[in-house]
């Protein structure tokens, strides 16, 4: 087997907007560099560096391939075990050939949410694809979506070249934890992916659990960064977590669009709404896990009319927003995030806010039929 290098070499890295060195190797992130200083919560950074959408590509005519990798994953006191380190998968010319779990390594411990972090460290592991077909192939690596992942080695029995061209178009997405994905059962089930798969795009996921918050450094982001089509699916962290009043959401709406647009003046422009979540329909945020394991609301439902975020609010601005706008900047579009989601589907939600594995892949499929249609905004 060779050695050959992950950075400086044949190996492209999609899928991440940076690359941190570590003492292991080289650790992927989602957002530049120049954000981090911006972060308000640190909660910020750990999911940027857990890499959904994130993939290694290349070509080879190796049999066999290995990965040498360090994973990250976190612990409560009170959880018997480490969280789940996810799958590796790859593909072999656009198909999938082999499914591995990552390897534990350091493992984060915590009282609980927020709570101080202690790391226990661990060592790195190694993944092996072997028996793979003979002959000149692309190859993509898709990294765990939950779980940071340093890069340490890429090993062949072959020859290993630089990937050709990608010539289809570039989606950018960006949204809450329901992009994310934490709950697909792997890295190319979470519903961006699918949804790329089925509309023969290229798919940038700028999701991040729990801070869609209309952050002007992900706008920015956003308008410096090459894209063909852009998504924004909005609403349900806000909701959530009370962050924002009626008065303040459609102007920070209002200026993320407006960002976006001074670098990207006339490319796609889709914004989606919340997916279904009975809890948070009519009431308020914040919110919190009751003793069922299903997220509960904390605000009061009459605060709605003095302004407070409901998601049938919320709703009902967005797409308020995009028909206003929609006199002078008609490539920008609407979906009803109900229409990925709806409520007849709402046990479908484990938690009463998350998707299932099994949803997230409709949710991919039915984004597809809607955006890439022969008269859909992507078209």
């Amino acid at each position: 087997m060779r050695a050959f290098p992950l950075v400086g070499g044949p190996v492209e890295l999609r899928g991440a907007l940076d690359l941190e060195r570590t003492q292991a190797g080289v650790m992927p992130r989602r957002l530049p560099a120049w954000t981090m200083e911006q972060y308000q919560d640190p909660s910020v950074y750990g999911v940027t560096v857990m890499p959904s959408g994130v993939r290694l590509v290349f070509r080879t005519d190796a049999r066999e391939l290995e990965f040498e990798v360090l994973t990250s994953t976190g612990q409560l006191d009170t959880d018997p075990r480490p969280r789940p380190t996810g799958m590796l998968e790859l593909l072999v010319d656009g198909v999938l050939a082999g499914r591995r779990q990552a390897p534990m390594g350091n493992v984060v411990r915590m009282a609980g949410p927020g709570a101080a972090q202690r790391l226990v460290p661990g060592e790195p592991g190694t993944v092996r694809f072997a028996g793979l077909p003979a002959g000149m192939k692309n190859v993509e690596l898709w990294l765990p979506q939950q779980t940071p992942t340093e890069l340490l080695a890429l090993r062949a029995d072959g020859e290993v070249l630089a990937p050709l061209p990608d010539g289809r178009r570039r989606w950018v997405h960006h949204g809450s934890s329901i992009s994310h994905c934490l709950e697909a059962d792997g890295p190319t089930g979470t519903w961006p992916v699918v949804a790329a798969s089925f509309g023969g795009v290229e798919v940038i996921n700028l999701g991040q659990a729990g801070n869609d918050m209309l952050d002007p450094y992900v706008a920015r982001t956003i308008r410096d960064m090459p894209a063909d089509l852009i998504s924004l699916k909005t609403g349900i962290n806000i909701v959530g977590l009370a962050t924002f009043r009626l008065r303040t959401f459609g102007p920070a709406v209002h200026g993320f669009l407006d960002t976006i647009r001074d670098g990207h003046p006339d490319t796609p422009l889709l914004l989606v709404s919340p997916v279904s979540c009975p809890a948070l329909e009519a009431t308020p945020g914040p919110v919190s896990m009751g003793p069922d394991g299903k997220i509960t609301a904390l605000g009061d439902p009459a605060d709605v009319a003095r302004g407070a975020l409901s998601l049938a609010v919320v709703r009902e601005e967005l797409a308020r927003i995009v028909a206003a706008r929609r006199a002078h900047d008609p490539r920008l579009h609407y979906l009803d995030g109900r229409e990925l989601l709806g409520p007849d589907e709402v046990d479908d939600l484990a938690d009463g806010l998350h998707p299932t594995a099994a949803a997230y892949r409709r949710m991919g499929k039915r984004f597809a039929a809607h955006a890439f249609a022969d008269d859909g905004p992507f078209r």
